[in-house]
């Protein structure tokens, strides 16, 4: 049986995300538009820079730090910022943005991903018009972004999630 379109580009984030350096959760992002692939980014520290895999640990792991919060401690560039870095905002506007997550021990789909708070205010201002996350092999949740909009967590004080 064929491959549904949505779960196509998926598995493409999905092989992305393989390239990542996180020891705690890869990500891999690809931006579709108009059935093209206009970029794609994982979980990396700048260029030039040491991985955590190569370093052996993670400093937001070693404080004990929940997820979604104090990414200023991250070493990484999360797969959507990378993605989106690497397209020109003319060819993201209403384009759809995958993205897959995996916790690197254990190797399961991360349980409700979401974009952080940085990477949502890039997401509106890339003019990414939704973003589509895998929840395991053949399901997934679409977020038009204006979600991220309406629904402004920086307002309520609201941290990780």
């Amino acid at each position: 049986m064929r491959r549904d379109k949505i779960n196509y580009y998926l598995d493409m984030a999905e092989a992305t995300l393989e390239r990542g350096t996180c020891i705690r959760r890869n990500f891999g992002a690809i931006i579709v538009k108009n059935d093209e692939i206009i970029s794609t980014g994982y979980v990396g520290a700048p260029r030039g820079r040491k991985n955590c895999c190569d370093l052996k640990y993670c400093t937001r792991e070693k404080l004990q730090i929940p997820r979604g919060e104090r990414y200023e401690l991250c070493r990484s560039v999360h797969a959507e910022q990378n993605a989106i870095i690497s397209a020109p905002r003319k060819d993201m506007i209403a384009s759809t943005l995958y993205l897959v997550g995996k916790d690197y021990q254990t190797k399961d789909y991360v349980k409700n991903a979401m974009p952080c708070a940085l990477c949502k205010r890039m997401i509106i201002n890339a003019g990414i018009k939704e973003v589509i996350i895998r929840n395991d092999k053949n399901n997934y949740t679409i977020i038009d972004t204006e979600e991220f909009i309406k629904n402004d967590e920086s307002l309520e004080g609201v941290m990780g999630y």
